[in-house]
């Protein structure tokens, strides 16, 4: 049982490389790192993005992420956007060449992920989203428990 339980979870974390590990192959077969990819989904689901969104959703160094966001700013794909703005934490929008940029990238991305959705079917991407919600969380209780 042991065993099974070791391999199971070295099959979860193998998995888990590999699905981060398809979207930076996406992310460098259309000419943007993973990072600036992390970048345009948060604000494809959020409308904007801050830098602390970013670090907490997907565990980045701040430094990283700044360095990101500062280049992407450096190109004028993204502005300080106040009124988007979290108490101290500064809120980026698309410039409207950002909007143009990000547009076939984010749409190719959707259509991909739309067909994958599709082809495994909607409720088992739901059950396997919650089992890994689940155990996400029950992983962090127990270790927060025994630290």
């Amino acid at each position: 049982m042991k065993y099974d339980a070791l391999k199971l979870l070295g099959d979860i974390n193998r998995a888990v490389i590999q699905f981060r590990g398809v979207y930076s192959a996406w992310s460098k077969k259309h000419g943007i790192s993973y990072n600036e990819m992390l970048v345009l989904y948060t604000i494809r689901d959020n409308g904007f993005c801050t830098q602390k969104q970013i670090c907490d959703h997907y565990l980045l160094p701040r430094q990283t992420i700044n360095h990101v966001i500062a280049e992407m700013r450096k190109r004028e794909l993204l502005i300080l956007s106040p009124e988007n703005c979290i108490g101290r934490e500064k809120a980026f929008v698309l410039t409207e060449k950002g909007k143009g940029y990000a547009a076939p990238l984010l749409e190719s991305l959707s259509r991909i992920e739309i067909e994958t959705i599709e082809r495994v079917g909607y409720e088992n991407i739901c059950a396997m989203t919650k089992a890994m919600m689940s155990f996400d969380d029950t992983l962090r209780a127990v270790m927060e428990k025994n630290i």
